[in-house]
């Protein structure tokens, strides 16, 4: 096993640190929520004005993330992974491997990478995670969760977007020794372990809070969803998800929970399609304790995301196969659209869902209910449509395996 240097850090270190600018799956705080403004408020019957788009990214359900300058996005060809930097006009400025991907089944990328100033950091459905120069693209460090970190696999492969705090970065091994740790991000050495549960990892990206004077990390293992702190990795809380009786699990059964959690002022809401299904938790004033408020077995989203507007949870409904909006304070049920099952973002007070059919639809939930204001249908690409949508500087961007397009979405005066 490679030899792993255990660090000790300091709080007032890292309050000494300035504040990383981070680039990361779902936009802001994981939310799903774009701070955009001026964007179209419906489309063309076609669909939005294409700006560019490339078919070259091989076989991938991770999504794109876009800063200012550049789009990095990871794909999976003849069994290598690796990452893309793309500009603003689509073109290739460098592509790196990052070692082999997933191909047993459901073939390609998972994690979408994080970027964090100058470095990107992914984690592969192998469970290698690596650390990336943005400026070259060359390898600075890695660690296999497997093979390093005593990790075991999900039954689909490792699929985490790795979250920083400051000089560390998480993951989620899986294993019973160390199931969640973090890590130097400069280094790739250990920094704590935890065996939390001791359960195999759940596909989660987890989510990085703030309540009362805590840092907190929540994410899911198979069967249970916890809350760590952040800064010493002291399980606090947990909750298990009782829709698989324990003598039943196993590998693929009841396991599969890959939708971050929303957190909103001490209050934890999750879809688990393959758990709990729709959960409001409160968190209590040191945020070592949570209380259940209600669950909604309609709100059973695996992989596709929730978002949080106007007092409703917003997802698609598995079962249902169509869009619900779910009320935050009773957990009911008020509305309900039949355009299927896909993933769920918002941007300037209006919804966008993409099928997992391939139609792209620009959704308004108002006081009559959810309305589907325009649709299209995305043609091009391969295999599954499991990628989040993502919108930046007006453009909204549609991953859907080799093909990456880019639309204008904004008002053009």
């Amino acid at each position: 096993m490679k030899k792993l240097l255990i660090l000790f850090s300091l709080p007032l270190f890292f309050a000494c640190q300035p504040k990383p600018e981070i680039t990361q799956w779902r936009g802001e705080n994981r939310s799903g929520a774009y701070h955009e403004s001026n964007l179209l408020a419906s489309w063309p019957d076609k669909g939005p004005q294409i700006v560019w788009e490339t078919e070259s990214l091989g076989n991938g359900y991770s999504s794109p993330i876009v800063s200012d300058e550049f789009v990095y996005v990871t794909g999976e060809i003849d069994s290598l992974g690796y990452l893309f930097k793309l500009d603003h006009n689509g073109n290739e400025i460098w592509r790196s491997t990052y070692g082999k991907e997933w191909t047993t089944n459901f073939q390609g990328s998972r994690g979408t990478p994080t970027l964090v100033n100058d470095l990107v950091y992914i984690c592969s459905g192998l469970g290698d995670i690596s650390c990336l120069s943005a400026e070259t693209g060359n390898r600075l460090w890695s660690i296999n969760m497997v093979t390093d970190l005593e990790g075991t696999f999900p039954r689909f492969g490792f699929s985490q977007a790795l979250v920083v705090n400051n000089e560390w970065v998480y993951c989620q091994p899986g294993g019973e020794q160390h199931n969640v740790v973090a890590l130097n991000r400069f280094s790739g050495e250990l920094v704590w372990s935890r065996s939390c549960l001791g359960k195999r990892p759940g596909y989660n990206s987890p989510l990085l809070f703030e309540w009362g004077e805590k840092k907190m990390l929540a994410t899911f293992s198979a069967y249970h969803l916890l809350g760590l702190d952040a800064e010493t990795g002291q399980l606090l809380w947990s909750h298990e998800q009782t829709n698989t009786k324990p003598e039943e699990r196993s590998l693929g059964k009841g396991d599969t929970h890959a939708n971050t959690i929303l957190f909103d002022e001490g209050f934890i809401y999750y879809s688990a399609g393959d758990g709990n299904c729709g959960v409001k938790l409160k968190l209590n004033e040191d945020g070592t304790t949570i209380e259940q408020l209600w669950q909604n077995s309609e709100l059973d989203n695996y992989m596709g995301g929730l978002i949080l507007a106007n007092n409703h949870l917003y997802a698609s409904s598995h079962r249902q196969n169509q869009f619900i909006a779910i009320d935050c304070e009773t957990g009911a049920q008020t509305d309900s659209l039949k355009i299927g099952r896909g993933t769920t973002i918002q941007a300037d007070g209006m919804i966008y869902f993409y099928s997992n059919k391939g139609t792209v639809s620009l959704l308004e939930a108002t006081a009559e209910g959810l309305k589907t204001r325009s649709s299209f249908k995305l043609k091009k690409g391969s295999k599954e449509h499991f990628a989040h949508p993502v919108i930046h500087n007006g453009l909204l961007y549609l991953r859907h395996g080799n093909y990456l397009g880019v639309f204008q979405i904004q008002q053009q005066s």
